[in-house]
């Protein structure tokens, strides 16, 4: 299959801008590699997060904590490599925007480099040094409020944020910095809908909803999550719409079975050499104890049988 959208234009971050308040919403899901990205950008979808979720969905963590920068460098450019028309948002990940401002830029950059479009960072108003000096440097900024999965620790888990008075002034106040600053969009994650309301109703940029109720101005979930390939938690907010993990654990069983009671492969799956081959092969091969297997070797460019090229098929 071709490369997603070769021939149409990429979506870019000032064109997402721009969609605040145009009535159909945004519709961002995260992938990782070229055939996770392909599937969304077919899809339809309006944005590609390579989300520091990589962690948890693909690696194997427990949380975001442990992917570094070259990690999403890998997986940002395995994403960008289908060139896909949704604009490619690179997390950039714990640690990676917590140091001076122009490391903080360096490590923008190499997201860009690697094919994102724009860089996501957590945080508001502590953050702002930060987000301006990543637009400074031309790069797209979007931000991430509300339940803010790097900083686990200090919230005491993963939980609800925004439920009090306070709570939700400090939420409403970071949208409307961050949005000064430059950001194109703002992510909700787990916040009372009353308050993402609030927020979408205070700034000009758009905000994206996990967990964040229907007033956002676009939804975001997890492509593992949106498939059922991640069954260890299932989060309020998620609606699953198939069920991949199940579907794959029946194909690779049937599998199994065929493998262990002689049904695969089958003549069909197999590569057959011409009959005199064959009988070569039987008279001379299999009878020959103690022959030289070089010396009746088939020479290049020669012999019958079928072409070398075994198609368009995957190896292990």
């Amino acid at each position: 299959m071709a490369d997603s959208a070769t021939s149409v234009r990429p979506v870019t971050a000032p064109e997402i801008a721009t969609r605040k308040g145009s009535g159909t919403p945004i519709v961002m899901i995260t992938a990782y590699d070229a055939p996770t990205a392909r599937v969304v950008a077919d899809a339809g979808a309006d944005v590609i997060l390579v989300g520091d979720s990589v962690a948890n969905v693909v690696l194997g963590y427990d949380n975001t904590l442990q992917v570094t920068v070259d990690d999403m460098v890998h997986h940002v450019a395995a994403v960008a490599r289908t060139r896909p028309r949704p604009l490619v948002v690179g997390d950039l990940p714990w640690l990676s925007y917590h140091v001076s401002v122009p490391d903080t830029v360096q490590n923008a950059a190499r997201l860009v480099r690697a094919g994102a479009g724009a860089v996501k960072l957590e945080g508001g108003r502590k953050r702002l040094d930060h987000v301006r000096a990543i637009i400074d440097a031309e790069i797209p900024v979007m931000g991430h409020l509300g339940l803010t999965p790097q900083s686990v620790h200090a919230l005491g888990g993963f939980k609800v944020q925004g439920r009090d008075l306070e709570a939700a002034r400090a939420i409403v106040d970071d949208a409307v910095a961050l949005a000064d600053a430059g950001c194109f969009a703002i992510v909700l994650e787990c916040v009372p809908d009353a308050v993402a309301r609030l927020v979408t109703d205070s700034i000009a940029v758009p905000t994206i909803g996990i967990g964040a109720g229907r007033h956002c101005d676009g939804q975001v979930l997890v492509f593992h999550d949106v498939l059922g390939l991640e069954d260890r938690t299932t989060p309020k907010f998620v609606r699953r719409y198939a069920e991949l993990g199940t579907d794959a654990r029946t194909a690779l069983a049937a599998f199994a079975a065929d493998v262990r009671q002689g049904r695969f492969p089958s003549s069909d799956e197999t590569y057959h050499a011409a009959d005199t081959v064959a009988d070569e092969i039987a008279r001379h091969g299999r009878t020959s104890a103690g022959a030289d297997p070089a010396a009746d070797a088939p020479r290049s460019g020669g012999g019958g049988g079928e072409p070398r090229s075994v198609g368009a098929g995957h190896s292990a």
